[in-house]
């Protein structure tokens, strides 16, 4: 039984010596994206590609409704009148617009870049372009 007590004492001490170096060691290739697998560096450049691709896409947007016509007098009601921006994240895209009255609708399409418009903005306009920017 002390022979039992003695080989297991010993067994216990090299794998406690094992387990003490393995925790010194650094693992292989820490720090070193040579050593990443190939998958790893495969999906970083994906990654890469997909935020890139993003940056061109329609990802802000700003919504004004109003009554057009309640500054002139005219109670059409219903703020039914409406701007809407629609950018990318340099802030170029589009805003529309769709003025609602008692007998006709109109509507009109701006182009922006870089949060401003080469055409004359309305007030609303303007106020969904800036609701747009994050």
């Amino acid at each position: 039984m002390t022979f039992l007590v003695v080989v297991s004492l010993l067994v216990a001490l090299a794998a406690l010596a094992v387990a003490g170096l393995g925790l010194r060691r650094p693992p292989r290739g820490a720090g070193d994206v040579d050593a990443l697998p190939e998958d790893v560096v495969g999906l970083r450049q994906e990654v890469a590609a997909l935020r890139a691709e993003a940056a061109g896409a329609v990802r802000h947007l700003g919504v004004v409704r109003y009554d057009a016509f309640a500054a002139h007098g005219q109670d059409v009601g219903g703020r039914l009148s409406w701007s809407l921006a629609l950018l990318d994240d340099a802030g170029d895209g589009v805003v529309l617009t769709a003025i609602h009255g008692r007998s006709e609708a109109r509507s009109y399409a701006k182009s922006v870049t870089g949060w401003r418009s080469d055409q004359p903005m309305s007030p609303e306009e303007e106020e969904a372009v800036a609701s747009a920017k994050p």
